[in-house]
């Protein structure tokens, strides 16, 4: 009898092991993530395939944001595109306008079973990235906004309260004097100049940066920030650069390193820059939100969003679509949300991940760490939802051209901002002309 239990269990054992595994589906995923921040892109990724067995997503780098981009266009017209490409808040007018290459998020995520509670996120943040039918169409990975770092030690240096930091422009020029006096060679500079001292300057004070409410009513969008107020700002900065208060260290996030190091005083730059700043830094900082002029009705109101969003390409089968439904669902988990918020300075993008994060303690422990999110909570207006206009990219790169001329005084505040207007509208033209019908 033994022996016939014996070999019916042998039997049973083998009859298993002939069995086919069980085969993963593997969910492609391109990003733009360096560093640090491709370590947390891998942790999200391996996080999810263990707490499931059916699905696999694979992460995988693929040059800048701009380089990705134009990857994925290349992939998406060959057929082989990836299911998830992360897209910088640039793209995001330009990945609306590609009919048919994009399945937006929000039907992903309802046809797998999943529910989308859009007031269960951040305003600011989900209303950039859905459509005026309330359909979410990617979903914001890595939102950012912009904020105020500054250095407490060459505060004190400077005979400045540390735990005080400049709330509006006027205040920050006179601190910047103070810094100068001191012998600080660098009292302000800032990264990502159009988008600090436009863009989110704009929304900032509830000003249009663009027309058709800064594009979100259509591509008949047209820009508007040689407004009195621009270039009144303009002209402050201008003066601020004559008098060495400040300093312009070049283009995209450039100047960053300078704060990094204690060159810098203080610095406008994007909320990401915590967890960089946190690791380098061999200083006492502070953040604070972005400056304002307190004389302009309705300021501050909340600040632009920047970072980068999650978009689900077309043409996979329907089976795929429900993994890549399932990773976004466990994104969404307030847990994930205020881990990776903690971890790298972008925003918690649910209101849930906002109170966890709260309610551990982590602001107190870090002071400042939330400015970013009360800087982006507050309700939204028409003029300060975001700016999504389609040739973006291009769009920035000529501000960032005309403004240099302006701080090497080859041309006015005016002359700059207009030339930047006028070049630029030429890009909405031609984006117009391109998705008529």
């Amino acid at each position: 009898m033994k022996t016939r239990s014996f070999l019916r269990t042998l039997l049973a054992v083998a009859a298993t092991a002939a069995l086919p595994a069980h085969a993963q589906t593997e969910i492609q995923w391109w990003h733009s993530m360096t560093g640090g921040l491709n370590d947390w892109v891998t942790g999200l990724a391996n996080g999810f395939n263990a707490s499931q067995k059916d699905y696999k997503v694979v992460p995988t780098y693929k040059g800048s944001y701009d380089e990705s981009m134009t990857a994925t266009i290349a992939a998406f017209r060959a057929g082989n595109a990836p299911h998830i490409v992360q897209i910088y808040e640039v793209g995001t007018a330009t990945m609306m306008s590609a009919k048919g290459a994009i399945v937006p998020v929000g039907k992903v995520l309802s046809d797998a079973g999943y529910k989308f509670d859009p007031k269960a996120y951040i305003p600011a943040v989900v209303g950039y990235y859905t459509a005026p039918s309330g359909q979410m169409l990617s979903f914001p990975l890595n939102s950012s906004t912009t904020v105020l770092n500054y250095n407490k030690d060459l505060f004190k240096k400077a005979g400045l309260d540390p735990n005080k930091p400049p709330q509006t422009w006027p205040e920050l020029a006179l601190a910047a004097a103070k810094l100068k006096a001191s012998g600080i060679a660098c009292p302000f500079t800032t990264s990502w100049q159009s988008w600090t001292q436009l863009e989110s300057f704009s929304t900032w004070h509830n000003t249009l940066f663009a027309t058709q409410n800064n594009g979100f009513g259509g591509t008949s969008a047209r820009l508007a920030f040689n407004s009195p107020l621009h270039v009144r700002h303009i002209e402050n900065l201008a003066n601020m650069s004559k008098q060495g208060l400040f300093q312009y260290r070049g283009r995209g996030n450039k100047a960053d390193a300078s704060f990094h190091s204690g060159e810098c005083a203080m610095a406008t730059a994007s909320s990401s820059t915590y967890a960089s700043i946190k690791k380098n830094a061999k200083f006492d900082f502070g953040i604070a939100p972005l400056p304002y002029y307190p004389d302009v009705a309705g300021t501050p109101q909340n600040t632009v969003i920047g970072g980068a969003s999650l978009w689900v390409m077309s043409g996979k089968p329907a089976a795929q679509y429900k993994g890549v439904a399932a990773f976004f669902n466990y994104l969404q988990n307030a847990e994930i949300q205020a881990k990776s918020h903690q971890e790298t300075g972008y925003l918690p993008i649910t209101l849930a991940s906002f109170a966890l994060t709260e309610k551990s303690g982590f602001y107190k422990a870090n002071p400042g760490t939330d400015t970013a999110v009360n800087q982006m909570i507050r309700k939204t207006t028409d003029k300060s939802r975001g700016v999504r206009l389609g040739n973006f990219n291009q769009i920035r790169a000529i501000v960032d051209e005309e403004l240099e001329l302006v701080w090497a005084g080859k041309k006015t505040p005016k002359e700059g901002l207009d030339e930047a207007v006028k070049r630029g509208n030429e890009q909405l033209e031609r984006f117009e002309k391109a998705n008529k019908g």
